[in-house]
Parts: structure tokens; sequence; C-alpha cells
């Protein structure tokens, strides 16, 4: 009787989000794609391989894929335990920095070990994003006060410091301060104090852009201002500071709506790093309007994706996990297209799944994996 008992009982069913799993891989291969047409002449040029970078990032790539398999099945809920153990992992890969960086370009952002190059910034943002879920439910009923949202945001703070002071990378600690921010944010009830605090960051931003513009000598500036003078006047800085930006925006602009052609673009021979936070940019020259907006649509998707996952998951952790996901996702595409047209001053963001980066594209994918394993337990009591 208990055979047969066993025997009818109806199969567990699981929830996979396929549509989510159908833009990730186009956006890996529709990624290497553009970045083997970016990258193909200044690498064969300069390092006698046409495809060097392509090989780079594939490797990465299926990496990740494996990652983000083993997460999807991985019992999120495991990382709760394991917060404090991710958090200090990513604070001992930035101090190794001091002694172990490899400066490129002027930033010392990488680890170097064995061949392999890690970048301690983006185990940082899956470190803050879990480390912000788990705060936000240990602290639920004290997170309306003063003291308790200062302690959670306390920590991603230190974080954020640290990926600035150790490793230069502004944009980085931007990234993960603005992904605590908008998990405590969707968090916690009132608006209201976020609102004050957004318009008081703005008025500061535009004081200190009011001031950096009126100054009489730029010399002695830090080269932060400087890239500032050279958002707000490209052309008086087009042999420096904005040379990256005006040659992204000249590719744009010969893009026209469908784009000169897959491999033809031109300004990739003159746009320095051209496959790592500028390839939005060669997409637009190669596959114009058309290609640029067709890429956003895929974004936005992805992140409606992760909100419709978010919004019906099973357990409070699950649904704070996916919307930092979520925030990461979208801050770093929005900051990297926002650059790209010189909405806002050049800060070296990346272009998620798709521009040059080997860390950057498996702590991604290893985060798809999360909300990929979310999803599957939806339904499930």
């Amino acid at each position: 009787m208990a055979r047969a008992a066993t025997l009818g009982k109806p199969k567990e069913e699981t929830y996979v989000d396929y549509s989510l799993i159908f833009v990730v891989l186009f956006l890996l291969s529709f990624g290497l794609i553009m970045l083997y047409s970016t990258s193909s002449y200044e690498a064969g040029v300069s390092l006698g391989d046409s495809a060097y970078y392509f090989k780079h990032q594939l490797v990465p790539t299926l990496l990740g894929l494996g990652i983000m398999l083993f997460m999807s099945f991985f019992p999120y809920k495991v990382l709760q335990k394991l917060t404090v153990p991710i958090y200090l992992f990513a604070v001992v890969l930035l101090i190794l920095l001091y002694p172990y960086g490899r400066t490129v370009n002027g930033a010392r952002r990488w680890i170097i070990f064995h061949g392999v190059s890690i970048q301690p910034a983006e185990v940082a943002k899956f470190a803050v994003i879990v480390f912000t879920a788990t705060i936000i439910i240990k602290m639920r009923s004290n997170l309306l006060t003063a003291k308790g949202y200062c302690t959670a945001l306390f920590f991603p703070l230190v974080l954020a410091l640290m990926v600035y002071k150790i490793s230069e990378n502004l944009s980085s600690a931007i990234i993960v301060m603005g992904i605590a921010v908008i998990m405590l944010f969707v968090a916690t009830p009132g608006y209201k104090r976020y609102l004050a605090v957004a318009l008081g960051v703005i008025a500061l931003v535009a004081v200190i852009v009011v001031i950096i513009a009126n100054s009489d000598d730029s010399s002695g500036m830090n080269y932060r201002f400087k890239r500032v003078l050279a958002w707000l006047d490209p052309a008086a800085y087009a042999s420096d500071y904005s040379f990256q930006t005006l040659q992204a925006l000249y590719a744009i602009g010969s893009g026209g709506i469908f784009g000169k052609g897959l491999g033809e673009s031109m300004q990739k021979m003159k746009l320095p790093e051209a496959q790592n936070d500028m390839i939005f940019s060669i997409i637009c020259e190669e596959l114009g309007l058309f290609g640029a907006v067709a890429v956003m649509l895929m974004f936005i998707l992805l992140i409606w994706r992760l909100m419709i996952i978010a919004n019906n998951a099973n357990d409070m952790f699950g649904a704070l996990l996916v919307i930092g996901v979520m925030a990461h996702i979208s801050i770093q595409v929005i900051l990297n297209i926002a650059v790209v047209t010189n909405t806002i001053p050049n800060t070296g963001v990346t272009l998620p799944f798709i521009s040059y980066g080997g860390s950057a594209v498996i702590v991604q994918l290893a985060e798809v994996g999360i909300a990929l394993n979310v999803a599957r337990n939806i339904g499930r009591e």
C-alpha cells in the first residue's frame, strides 16, 4: 500500500523561465559576434590574432554558462548562511589588489592568478546582493528606524568605498551602492525619504558641476573633474579626455537607421578599447538605430522577466536576490548607454553580456542562475 501511494504521488512541477534563458543566450551570442566584429582589426594589428578577444571571451562565457546551470539547481537559501563568507571573500580579494593587483591603463583593478585575471569589483557586486538581501531579512522590523536603515547601508558602503579607494573604480563603487539602495527601496515602505535623498544628491551634483564649469584653472584638477569638463565641452578636449566619447558619437551618427553592415565599422579602427565600454557605439554604427533599439528591447525584456520572477517568488529572500540581480543589470545598462551617448561623463562601465570581460560575464551569468533557481521554486511549498 505504501509503495502504491508513493507511485501514485503526483510529480512535483517546476517552473522554467524559458524567456529569460532565451534572452540571455541571445545577448551572449550577439555579444560574441559583435566582440569579434569590433576587436578583430585592433587584435590583428597589435596582437597578430584577429580572434584574440573572441577566444578569450568565449572561454569565460562557456564557464559562466556552466556556473549559471549549477546555480539554477543550487539551493539559493543556502546563500543566506554563506553571507558572511561571501562578503569577506570580496573584501579579501579587494585587499589583495595592493600586493598582487595588475595596473592596466593607469587602473589597478585585476588580480592575475596563474594566467587568469580576476576583477574583485565584480565579485563585490555579487557579494552586496547576497549580503543586502540577508540583512534586510534579519532587520526587517528595524529598517524603518534611522539607526536600522543606516546599519543596513553601512556594510555595502564599506564595500563600495573599498572598491573606490583600492581599485580606483568609481563606476563600480556607484553600482555597488546603487544595488543596495534599490534593494532597500523595494523592501521598505515610505518613498519620501528616497525622494528627498535623490533630490539632495542631484542638487549636490549640480553644484559640483557648476563649480567645475566655472573654474578658471583646470590644470591642477583631478582627472575625474576634467572628464566633467570634457563632457560639458567635448570639442575643447578632443585630443585627450573626450577623444573616446567623440569617436563613439561619430560611430553612432554614421550608422543611420540600418547601419553600415556587420564588420563594416570604420570607427573601431580609431576608438580606444572599443570592445569594452564603447561596444554599443559600434553596434549603432554597424547595425544602425534598428540594431541599437533591438538590443535595448532585449535588455528591457530581460529586466521585465526578472521583475516577474521577483513578484512571484516563494519567499522574501529569493525575491530580494532577484531584485538585486535586476538592479545590477539595469544600472549597468543605463550607465553604459548614457556614457556612450555622452548623456553623463565618461566613467567606464561595460555593457552586460556583450562587452569584453571574463569576470563580469561569469558573475552576471551566476546571478542569472540564481534568478532561474528562484523561478524553479515558484509554486512549491
